[in-house]
């Protein structure tokens, strides 16, 4: 198996190269069976996307640029997806498994009700995306991404781990962060300090904490 460490995270990701597999071409991914295993979804635009109560298992899908997407009650198991752009997405009540989302732009995207295990974001636009109650039921990482103005509500990301992530004004409301690996981030603009109970930092990031609540509390600094 194949694994990618980031952080205190530890991700199996999908071998989609192994020997002896082969994914067959297909040109939609929605399946009347509700069910595609062992595909390459490739380089493609549409105007929309939508998924319900599908499983997607062993596939690639790059290239993919949709205006909209929405995606409900998906399975999703060995797969990646990467190179895509995925407009104002809305995804909900679902689960990943060993999922990579690589060089991928989910731009003020919708995520809620999600199930994380073994899934890597990696070099991914996630500017004023939306999480909520967002799961890690496994390890989980975000790496090189950019989460501006990102905010998860009632998310329960113990021990996910956050690595050279761009993390301006994103907010972190209420929710579960125990072992949550903060480590080798900027944290000045964070926002919900004091939901941040129980993370994991490197010790030269205590100020940047500092600075983050005192724009939390709204403090005045000053000598008059």
């Amino acid at each position: 198996m194949s694994t990618r460490t980031v952080g205190t995270a530890t991700i199996t990701t999908p071998d989609l190269d192994e020997p002896g597999l082969y994914l067959a071409n297909v040109t939609t991914l929605d399946n009347p069976r509700g069910a595609l295993q062992d595909f390459a979804f490739t380089s493609t635009d549409l105007r929309s996307l939508e998924l319900a109560d599908t499983r997607l298992v062993t596939g690639r899908i790059h290239g993919l640029r949709a205006q909209q997407v929405a995606l409900e009650s998906l399975t999703l198991h060995g797969v990646e997806i990467t190179g895509s752009h995925l407009g104002t997405a809305r995804w909900s009540e679902s689960k990943l498994t060993r999922v990579v989302i690589r060089d991928t732009k989910l731009l003020g995207a919708t995520l809620d009700g999600l199930a994380l295990d073994d899934v890597l974001f990696e070099n991914c636009r996630l500017d004023y995306a939306t999480f909520t109650k967002v799961r890690a039921t496994g390890p989980v990482a975000f790496a090189g991404c950019v989460l501006t103005e990102a905010t998860f509500t009632d998310c329960d990301l113990s021990g996910v781990a956050f690595s050279n992530c761009t993390l301006r004004a994103t907010e972190f409301g209420p929710g579960r962060y125990r072992g949550t690996d903060l480590r080798g981030n900027d944290l000045a603009t964070v926002r919900g300090i004091a939901h941040l109970a129980k993370v994991r930092i490197d010790p030269g990031q205590q100020h940047d904490l500092i600075q983050a609540l005192v724009h939390d509390l709204d403090i005045t600094v000053g000598d008059d």
